[in-house]
């Protein structure tokens, strides 16, 4: 009998699932091998070569092409009477509201990003429609469900912010070897291929006559009759030479550090350089300019190697020549792509370079390239565990089984003998701004701060809001829409330029301003306190938000237990982590939904996981920026006054 409902929930059940990557396309095959009659797929990315060691739908024929329209087409020739709806398209678009989400029983979520899930958390409330949220990094995954009213949220707890790091860390100060790919990729790489009127602190002037301060030259400017060669070796000498003694010279940065050691292209390659295949022509000839390729060129094999200096010094100089030589109309326009071997191999050898000056661990091309893409190599096999686990829990959801909801994580190593480890649901936080309405506080200086300010660094980046609208009491102070009139966009595009306490409606100390996002159906008061001070290391923004808090620590309670494989009764709750643990700082202790835990190791040592599991905000392809570079100046005062 429950069989029998369980085939007929299925096969009446409407599903929409948004993301069709390696999550998405193992969720849809299982979805359609499991009875599901109607399924929708929202996805707007296009299907790359890194795409197909695991995602298996796809093929190198379907390179470029719709992934959710490709993924229907490849399911439906193995289940052709089942219905498959795709959109190659944006979640966030305005087709995609709350009427919409709410033609759904269950929405499945396999994303890659923050921000997409936030939006998805939030249409799924105002619909009513239960969630499914899931992710996966390397062997590690999750999965939870999430009811309006009945369980937590998306949101209920904060998650954990990307690490960031001041530009003077990245530019004059690097202690691992993340600071060098960041310096490789966001400011070497971009400064030569990029936008050269773009300013960053590596255009410092040689001390050459030729090049002084006073001959106002560029130095990253190709001389006339320079050929590629020497042009390469001048930039080298600047930036892993020149910069370097200019930093050295500053006594007071390195009483407590490791002196770096410049590092000239003379001393390591004294000759021409030669590559092992022929000319440039000749390892240029091809129509597809992606499989250019630095290592072909010099015989290099195995990515895995690492590089020795001279070997990385050989890469610098040909990716730099290959680029000129074969991608000269891109020069200017290019940026960072993880999938772009010819840039890969660039910013590897220059973040090597860099590090061996400054005493750092060399790294391998493949390691490189997982850092700089910010990507923790996925496991094909950890997807097909999370998307069956989606599907047992859209079926729990869909009989209304809410009392075997469960929240699962997949370990990378067992914990009391078991891999998957189910936990149930926490109830909503009543401090959580999204479900529970609960009002914020801001901490700005309402007199230095412009409403631009607060807008981007908060509105959009911290509460997710696409399209948010802003007002204090009756009088509107922002607002966007394609319904506008001219003189409303003209008037709240001045408002965006004004400091807080100059807006028509004064924003000062003890001001309520109501936040709300119409396509979101969310509404979020902030009561404003006036500050004067701020660290610059450790509060960049100039602005700090709070009450969105974790959930208060309350007593005890023994009925929530985990409910593992042969009945297990531990109380051993997850913690909120992230995905690349090097790159981020997690407090000690965590308090959630009423639990106090500590952040677990993720190790071979059983006894780290005994008692304490990850809890993962992850996603299964990472394509988000490694880094966030905040302004600093290397020789300012933490504190500064705001004027």
């Amino acid at each position: 009998m429950a069989s029998l409902h369980h085939s007929s929930a299925v096969k009446a059940a409407k599903v929409l699932m948004v993301g069709a990557g390696g999550i998405g396309c193992e969720l849809l095959k299982t979805l359609a091998l499991s009875g599901f009659q109607d399924i929708h797929i929202i996805d707007m990315d296009t299907i790359e070569v890194s795409n197909l060691n695991r995602q298996f739908l796809f093929r190198q024929s379907h390179v470029g092409q719709s992934k959710a329209m490709v993924a229907r087409d490849a399911v439906l020739r193995f289940r052709p009477n089942i219905s498959i709806t795709p959109y190659h398209a944006n979640v966030k678009d305005s087709d995609f509201n709350v009427e919409f989400f709410k033609q759904f029983n269950v929405v499945l979520n396999g994303l890659d990003n923050l921000e997409a899930r936030r939006h998805v958390n939030r249409l799924c409330l105002a619909a009513e429609v239960p969630l499914v949220e899931s992710g996966t990094t390397g062997f590690l995954g999750q999965v939870t469900v999430h009811a309006k009213g009945k369980t937590e949220c998306y949101e209920c707890q904060p998650k954990p912010a990307p690490k960031t790091y001041p530009v003077c860390t990245i530019t004059s100060t690097p202690s691992k070897f993340v600071h060098c790919i960041v310096w490789a990729k966001d400011l070497l790489f971009a400064k030569l291929f990029g936008d050269k009127n773009q300013e960053n602190d590596l255009n410092v002037r040689s001390s050459d006559a030729s090049n002084s301060p006073e001959n106002g030259e560029d130095v990253f400017e190709r001389r006339d009759n320079e050929n590629i060669e020497q042009y390469g070796r001048r930039i080298y000498d600047h930036v892993f030479g020149y910069n370097i003694e200019v930093a050295l010279s500053n006594q007071e940065t390195w009483k407590n550090r490791n002196r770096p050691k410049p590092i000239y292209s003379r001393d390591v390659l004294p000759g021409k350089l030669n590559h092992q295949n022929g000319n440039v022509d000749k390892s240029c000839a091809t129509d597809d300019l992606s499989s250019v390729s630095t290592m072909a060129s010099l015989g290099l094999k195995n990515p895995q190697d690492v590089w020795s200096l001279a070997e990385n010094t050989r890469v610098f100089l040909e990716s730099l020549k290959l680029f000129f030589a074969s991608r000269e109309k891109e020069i200017g326009n290019l940026s960072f792509d993880k999938d772009d071997q010819l840039a890969v191999e660039f910013v590897t050898a220059a973040a090597n370079i860099r590090a061996a000056s400054f005493g750092i661990p060399l790294h391998s091309l493949f390691e490189a390239k997982g850092i700089a893409g910010n990507i923790v190599h996925a496991v094909a096999t950890t997807n097909a565990v999370v998307a069956g686990l989606i599907v047992i829990e859209a079926i729990k959801v869909l009989k209304k089984d809410i009392d075997n909801y469960r929240m699962t994580y997949c370990l990378e190593h067992p914990s009391k003998k078991m891999l998957l480890m189910p936990v149930e649901p926490f109830e909503p936080n009543k401090s959580c701004c999204v479900c529970s309405k609960s009002p914020l506080s801001l901490e700005i200086n309402t007199h230095h701060s412009k409403l631009r300010d607060f807008v981007e660094k908060i509105v959009k980046a911290e509460l997710g809001m696409n399209s948010p609208i802003i007002m204090h009491g009756v009088t509107l102070l922002y607002e966007v829409g394609d319904d506008l009139e001219e003189d409303m966009i003209a008037n709240y595009t001045a408002n965006l330029e004004k400091v807080l306490s100059e807006l028509p409606s004064s924003v000062i100390g003890g001001t309520m301003l109501t936040v709300e996002d119409l396509q979101q159906e969310l509404t979020c008061n902030i009561y404003i306190k006036h500050r004067e001070e701020f660290d610059e290391e450790k509060e960049p923004d100039g602005m700090v938000l709070s009450g969105w808090t974790q959930a208060p620590l309350e007593k005890k309670d023994d009925n929530k237990k985990l409910v593992g494989n042969g009945g297990s009764t531990s109380t051993a709750l997850p913690t909120e982590g992230q995905k690349e643990v090097e790159l981020v700082e997690i407090s000690e202790e965590t308090e959630i939904s009423g639990k106090k835990r500590k952040q677990p190791g993720i190790s071979g040592d059983e006894t780290n996981n005994h008692n304490e599991i990850q809890k993962l905000d992850v996603v299964d392809d990472g394509e988000d920026d490694l880094v966030i570079l905040d302004q600093c100046d290397i020789d300012k005062k933490k504190k500064k006054r705001l004027q």
